[in-house]
């Protein structure tokens, strides 16, 4: 299964995004495919975050319209919503003191823990923070021949 980060989603999203096209391509390719999915819990909230603020973009992304994207993402048969599990604290934990984490990099942390705990085999992330965590397999899809899909 591939997971997708915020910053894909962002980038399909945005239209006056550097990576929209090669985001929007990468999205909409594992849409329309067979290979199984997933959006961590914690991306979605990022996305909205990011997307209706304007203080990152003018105009920001309306609310009803962030929340429509998700849906639309969501309602892909081959889509699915991942969240925490039963041992995410130990996880999350093993993950930050080898990744020697601090501050916000608890966020990347616990993304990858819910990918691991949820049997991602890939993240599709432009972040390289996530590089640290070696048990997870990072592709950045907006890079030619990167994307592992």
């Amino acid at each position: 299964m591939i997971a997708v980060d915020a910053n894909i989603l962002v980038y399909a999203h945005r239209e006056d995004s550097e990576w929209h096209r090669e985001a929007l391509a990468a999205l909409t390719a594992l849409a329309n495919g067979t290979r199984r999915w997933a959006i961590p819990w914690p991306c979605v909230h990022e996305f909205i975050a990011i997307a209706t603020h304007p203080s990152i973009y003018v105009p920001p992304t309306p609310l009803a319209t962030a929340l429509a994207a998700i849906e639309v993402w969501l309602s892909a048969s081959s889509c699915r919503a991942i969240g925490e599990g039963p041992d995410h604290f130990a996880v999350v934990k093993a993950l930050a003191l080898k990744g020697r984490i601090q501050g916000p990099m608890i966020h990347d942390a616990r993304i990858a823990a819910i990918c691991l705990q949820n049997g991602v085999a890939e993240l599709w992330s432009a972040d390289r923070d996530f590089t640290r965590y070696e048990q997870l397999k990072v592709v950045n899809p907006l890079v030619a021949n990167e994307c592992g899909g």
